[in-house]
């Protein structure tokens, strides 16, 4: 059983906790103790977990990631207004190999999808997103992923799978369960042109920093249609997490950050949530504790809507074009926007689901003007494929 990999939390947190009022998270978190064992799973909505592999990691780490510090700071977090029920499940150590590491990793992100827990993985290097990703096979045929991430990590076709390079195995590994791929925040500059190009060949959605810095609200629809979502701790700028090396000084700030995880607990599709290359300074122990909070923060206000003209909580919409009629949803519960692409059919996704895209009402009022949404435009392409 993968489970019994897990390292209960250290007695050094344990100890911590221990003087912690009692609104606060370390005293509302079961946990993985070596005195008691691993905390029950029944009604659990969330699962924390570490990672400490770093063996493929693109740039070589000098030491082991210290998520006794990140624990600390989250634990001293107060609990919101929440219904959810939270574990603590320990860490995974590095294994004999990697590839041990990433079995280890795939069964216990299984195990916990199997149980409608939703795990939040610390991870050392970006490449665990594969292993988690590889979680879902057997449980859902088709997903979407999101990585927040400076860079698409496609690496060179020959190159060892790594924290710059996963994405290229993921979208080569077999069985292919792929349909999606997004990435929120690149920065040009740290992206070959031949990768950008491959991402709208493969009609990816690509979305560059500064685009969504000045609207952090655009993230919103990319994430409510995700599975797993990947960050990576460089796409937020130096300053913030009180690094130099290996960090931009470009990038999200904590506030921006924040925001964009909020979005990811809200979408009531993501299951995974991973969280990798962060460094061990107060500030970078901090901003992950308070980016996991605001994760927590949006599960608590999922909602579960599907879109239908039946519907009284939606209102339909149909903007006629040249060459098609856009069909739009609104709900009148969250505000939040769906368009149909008519040609993703249950046969391209492998799902039951109906052709509903998530997107936003400037999508809808730049129809009205006669212009087709991208994203619409890339998963009607898609679909053709």
């Amino acid at each position: 059983m993968a489970f019994d990999f897990l390292v209960p939390v250290s007695d050094k947190v344990l100890a911590f906790s221990e003087f912690l009022p009692p609104q606060s998270l370390g005293n509302n978190i079961h946990k993985h103790t070596k005195k008691k064992g691993l905390p029950v799973f029944a009604n659990a909505t969330v699962a924390i977990f570490g990672v400490l592999e770093s063996r493929n990691a693109f740039e070589k780490k000098p030491e082991k990631l210290d998520i006794d510090a990140i624990r600390i700071q989250l634990y001293r977090l107060m609990m919101g207004n929440w219904n959810s029920t939270l574990i603590d499940i320990g860490d995974v150590e590095a294994g004999d190999t990697v590839e041990d590491t990433y079995f280890v990793v795939k069964e216990i992100v299984g195990g916990l999808l199997e149980e409608k827990i939703i795990p939040i993985i610390i991870g050392a290097t970006q490449d665990i997103t594969f292993p988690t990703y590889r979680a879902f096979d057997g449980i859902r045929d088709m997903i979407n992923v999101v990585s927040i991430d400076s860079r698409f990590d496609f690496g060179e076709d020959d190159e060892l799978i790594s924290s710059h390079s996963y994405m290229s195995k993921i979208i080569t590994d077999k069985p292919n369960n792929l349909f999606n791929f997004s990435n929120i925040g690149y920065q040009s500059y740290f992206n070959a042109q031949e990768e950008i190009d491959l991402m709208e060949r493969l009609f990816f959605d690509a979305y560059r920093l500064g685009e969504i810095i000045s609207d952090i609200t655009l993230a919103e629809p990319i994430l409510r249609n995700a599975h797993l979502v990947s960050l990576d701790m460089r796409a937020i700028r130096a300053s913030e997490m009180g690094v130099g090396s290996h960090f931009s000084p470009n990038g999200f700030d904590g506030r921006e950050i924040c925001a964009i995880a909020r979005y990811a607990g809200i979408s009531d599709k993501v299951s995974v949530f991973g969280i990798y290359e962060m460094e061990n300074t107060s500030l970078s122990a901090q901003l992950v504790a308070q980016i996991i909070w605001y994760f927590i923060e949006g599960i608590s206000f999922r909602v579960r809507e599907f879109p239908s003209s039946n519907d009284e909580d939606f209102t339909k919409f149909n903007v006629p074009m040249d060459t098609e009629e856009l069909i739009f949803y609104k709900s009148h519960v969250t505000e939040r926007w769906w368009i149909e692409v008519p040609s993703i059919i249950p046969e391209h996704t492998k799902t039951n689901s109906a052709a509903l895209l998530p997107c936003t009402q400037q999508d809808y009022l730049e129809a009205c003007n006669q212009i087709i949404p991208e994203r619409w435009l890339k998963a009607y392409k898609k679909g053709l494929n």
